[in-house]
Order: C-alpha cells, then structure tokens, then sequence
C-alpha cells in the first residue's frame, strides 16, 4: 500500500472525535496529536549520548479530551478496543515488579507519574479517547506518539507552556522508569520536536537540534516486513549494558566519546562480542553526522551509501536484524529508484526505510511489496511519509 497519510490523519481525527461524542455523550474540549517517527540513520547510539537524524512522519496518535470534574483520567482506546484509568491522586511509585509493566495504559499513566514527580500541576483529570495510525511494535515509535500525546493533553489542561525538550525527557522518564524500556531520548524529542519537510539532526548529549531540510524529489519509505518483537523482552537491554561495559572499557562516560582511531587503537583488548557492539556505535556516529551533511548539500546518493552501511552494521556487528529485514532491505536496494536502504528502530523485526527518487516511489512500492510477499510469505505494508510537525493541540 502507498502512503495516503494527510485522508488518514483526517479520518482519524474525525473517528476519535466522533468516538469520544458516542462514548461521553458530549463534544472533546480539544484534541492532542503528537507523531511517530522513522530514523533515516543512527541507530542505537542515541543512549550512548551520540547522533540520530530521524524524521517525524505524518502519522499519529491523537486523544481526544474534555477535563472532568474529579483527579481521574479515564482513557478509552480504539485500537484496542479497551476502557482504563487511574487516580491522579493515587500513590504513584515508580518501583517495578517483574522488570516491565504492559499494556496501553502504562504509557499514559508513566507520563502522569513523570509529570507529577517534576512538580507539574496536573490540575483535573480527563476523560479521553485515542487512535493512533503509528504501527504498533514496527519500530516507528507508537509509544513515543502516545507519551507525546499524553503530555500534550496535561499541559493543554493545565495551561502549561509547551517545552518540547522538558516534555521529552519527562516521557522519557516515563518510558524508562515506568513502563521499564530503557530507550534513549531520540523517540520523544522527535516526537515533541519535529519539523515539517526536514529530518533533525540530534546530539543526544546536549540536545541540540539541526533540521536537515529533504529535497522534494526524494521520497522517505517506510517498509513493514509485518513481523513484530516485544521491546521489553527483547535484547534491547542487554545491548545497552554492553555499551555501557564498552565506554567504560575506554575510561569515558559513553561510547560518543570515543573516535575511530582511538577505537581501533584498542579493540582487539575488548572482548569480542563486545568489541562488536562498540564498533557499530563509534561507526554510525561518524555515518550520521556525514549524512546530515550529505543531504543538506542534497548529496543523496552519499546517503544511501550510508544507509547501506549502516544496516551493515546493524546485522553483523549489533545483530539487531532479522532474515525478513535484511531480505526487504535487499529486494529495495534492486530497485533502480532506490539510493539505499536500512532496518530502522531497535530492530528484532519492524521495519525498513529507503531513500528514493519520488517519480519513482509508486513503481518502487508496488515491486517491493509484490516481491517481499512472494519471497517471505508474508504481507507487508508500505508507507511513503513526509516530514511532518512534533506534538501539537488543535481544537476539537
């Protein structure tokens, strides 16, 4: 399928609204709306305080929301078909059992959690209802657009400027202590952050932000090989630990720190597997800054170079691919249109992203699905994405 994601965003506007009027006998205050993402480079460094150059994409999650006159928020989803709530004036502790807490809600309820911790008044509760087009478990951040969303609502509500960086790390923080996925930043602050027609380079240090403006003759497509991984239990842990022992291997608080030369001065002392993790981090930090680069000068080709070696990277020396990534990578690199391909998001399976020439981007859509389903035996779904705005309210 191509991306027909401006009517979608509208029909789904228009299905939360009309599902909040049936659910609560009465009009949203207002709508919050915050997106997904897909991350052209820089994959699993921006915890280890390096560089990412994602790009919000037009599809989202949007909550529909009218304030109640008591502390609870009761939330009714549509993808899930589920009504749940919580006190706002119930104990609130971040201590986990089990490692994780699952379910929709968490997400929600971790953004309340966060915000309240940071002493921000969260006034009245909410009655909401949300819908998302972000595929969940794809790797383009379903739950970041939800958190986004969340705090989007409360501060709506409670009259709060919106500060894209405070609210992203505070969804952070709920992603991590909360709901017990120890992401990086990336995923919130494009989300809070992002801008329409550019991709945003991110020091994941510092926070600062460059927007990378994409040629309009090239199209961003984003690849679902229809398989899913549970991020939680994933080994998405167990490689953040591995960077972690790496930079310190090195004497320096992250794997950012440390430079190709000095890399390769040393790495045949690290054990091997962790040897590995280090050198796709060192290396996909040098790819994303050449990239930002690259496109800004509309070097697209170089890009796709890059792109090629990062999914390189990803499979062979973080092993965060899966035989369906790398055959959909494979089969969109054959396509003439295509100047590369990567796996994108945590990877464990989810999707691809390709950079291609726009006259070519129906052709490239069509070929690619036709080919990936007859050769893996599954469906997958393929969306064109523009660049669009970070989290935002409009009235209902």
């Amino acid at each position: 399928m191509t991306g027909t994601a401006d009517a979608t965003g509208a029909e789904l506007r228009a299905r939360v609204v009309r599902e909040f009027e049936q659910r609560f006998d009465a009009q949203p205050t207002f709508l919050a709306r915050a997106p997904g993402r897909v991350n052209l480079i820089g994959d699993h460094t921006d915890y280890n305080d390096g560089f990412v150059l994602p790009m919000a994409i037009d599809r989202s999650v949007w909550i529909a929301v009218r304030p109640r006159n008591d502390r609870r928020v009761v939330v009714y989803s549509v993808d899930f078909d589920e009504r749940a709530g919580f006190d706002l004036d119930a104990e609130m502790s971040s201590a986990l059992t089990g490692g994780e807490r699952k379910g929709w809600i968490e997400y929600v309820h971790g953004v309340a959690w966060a915000l309240r911790d940071a002493g921000y008044p969260l006034g009245r509760g909410w009655d909401g209802v949300a819908a998302g087009d972000v595929p969940v478990g794809a790797g383009l951040s379903s739950s970041a657009a939800l958190e986004l969303a969340t705090a989007r609502a409360f501060a709506g509500l409670g009259g709060l400027a919106w500060e894209p960086i405070a609210m992203a790390r505070l969804a952070q923080r709920a992603e991590n202590e909360w709901v017990g996925v120890n992401c990086g930043i990336m995923d919130q602050l494009i989300s809070a952050a992002g801008r329409a027609g550019h991709a945003l380079l991110i020091d994941c240090r510092s926070l600062q932000t460059r927007a990378v403006p994409l040629p309009s003759d090239v199209a961003v497509v984003v690849l679902d090989t229809a398989t899913r991984r549970g991020l939680v239990g994933s080994a998405y842990n167990e490689r953040r630990t591995q960077c972690e022992a790496a930079a310190s291997f090195f004497g320096l608080p992250a794997l950012r720190d440390v430079d190709t030369a000095a890399f390769a001065a040393r790495s045949a002392e690290l054990d091997p597997v962790i040897r590995k993790r280090a050198r796709h981090v060192v290396t996909e930090n040098e790819r994303t800054l050449a990239a930002a680069t690259a496109l800004e000068g509309g070097n697209v080709e170089q890009v796709g170079r890059l792109m090629d070696e990062s999914h390189s990277s990803l499979r062979d020396d973080f092993e965060v691919s899966r035989p369906e990534l790398d055959t959909m990578v494979r089969l969109a690199r054959a396509h003439d249109g295509c100047y590369g391909a990567r796996m994108t998001g945590a990877g464990f399976g989810g999707c691809a992203v390709a950079l291609v020439a726009a006259t070519s981007a129906h052709e490239f859509v069509r070929d690619v699905t036709r080919r990936y389903a007859a050769e893996v035996g599954l469906q997958p779904a393929l969306y064109v994405c523009a660049a669009s705005q970070g989290a935002s309210l409009e009235t209902a």
